[in-house]
């Protein structure tokens, strides 16, 4: 299996996605949009398209002029039935790509916040041997609805509508799974801004360092992407 990640930003990678394929052998390719300025060509060959997050909104196509582009490379993965797992920014695009609104959540969610499964998810195969209640990294914003038909799989406090599925092929995680203490680190050198004004669901960095559940978070990291591309048992578990 060959995963293509398509990352916005330096300082936003796969993290512990790529330490779980390296396990398992898979061939992955890091598709830097932010140093090509362009999206990979159609003819790219993958089964699993991992759109990462990132800072800028998705309509900012003035100051992102690939952003039509990326949409347009997502939805074309999507019909071609490849599989497609977006994180925060790349959840918002998938929403996006389904006809869904993007627009600013009530609350800044930044920090360690408890995330509650749905009726729906505590039965979806996607999320299999999870806790019905856990703990998960977050950095963002923006909040999307949720598209025609697809599941609503998880919920917090700050934000309703934490994740979606569509068919079990396409999973779109506003939460992070795959962050690591670099990852971290990196959002709170290079995302500062975001930090203030102080909120209700904005943490500083000391209580991030406090309350960091990087063991745990990445097991459940594990655990999804076994669910999710391995859904027959084998490889993988």
């Amino acid at each position: 299996m060959k995963a293509l990640f398509l990352e916005h930003v330096p300082f936003e990678k796969p993290g512990a996605i790529l330490t779980w394929m390296k396990k398992r052998g898979f061939d992955f390719e890091e598709w830097k949009i932010f140093e090509r300025n362009a999206l990979p060509p159609d003819s790219k060959d993958f089964d699993l398209l991992v759109v990462m997050g990132g800072p800028m909104n998705i309509y900012e196509y003035e100051k992102y002029p690939w952003l039509k582009e990326e949409k347009k490379f997502i939805e074309k993965s999507i019909k071609k039935e490849k599989k497609v797992l977006g994180i925060c920014l790349g959840a918002q695009l998938i929403a996006d790509v389904f006809g869904s609104k993007i627009y600013r959540n009530r609350y800044r969610e930044i920090g360690w916040f408890d995330v509650t499964l749905t009726p729906e998810g505590r039965h979806s195969p996607l999320l299999k041997g999870f806790p019905q209640r856990f703990t998960a990294f977050h950095w963002h914003g923006d909040t999307f609805e949720l598209p025609h038909g697809s599941i609503h799989l998880a919920k917090s406090e700050a934000c309703y509508n934490q994740a979606f599925t569509c068919r079990n092929q396409v999973v779109a995680l506003q939460f992070h799974l795959e962050t690591t203490p670099e990852l971290m680190e990196n959002l709170i050198k290079y995302s500062s801004e975001d930090l203030d004004p102080p909120d209700l669901y904005v943490q500083t960095p000391e209580e991030m360092r406090k309350s960091a559940k990087f063991e745990e978070l990445n097991k459940l990291l594990d655990l999804f992407l076994t669910n999710f591309l391995f859904p027959e048992g084998g490889e993988g578990r």
